[in-house]
């Protein structure tokens, strides 16, 4: 659900301080799944690791963007 609503969020939501702590929830939703799915399943926690650095670019790139607006 959290990434189903990422993208209104980010192109018609509030400001850009307000769209880190969404992103922050959605990168920390990841890491939880990946930490719980360890020791049942790793292929499926290794191949969520793309999409957790990827959502931390966005980070990055929602932060640059915050800064230099």
């Amino acid at each position: 659900m959290l990434n189903f609503l990422w993208s209104p969020v980010f192109f018609a939501g509030p400001p850009d301080r307000a769209r880190a702590p969404r992103l922050l929830l959605l990168l920390a939703a990841i890491l939880a799944f990946q930490v719980t799915s360890w020791r049942q399943n790793r292929v499926a926690a290794w191949l969520f690791a793309p999409y957790a650095a990827w959502v931390a670019f966005a980070a990055v790139l929602n932060g640059s963007i915050w800064l230099l607006n």
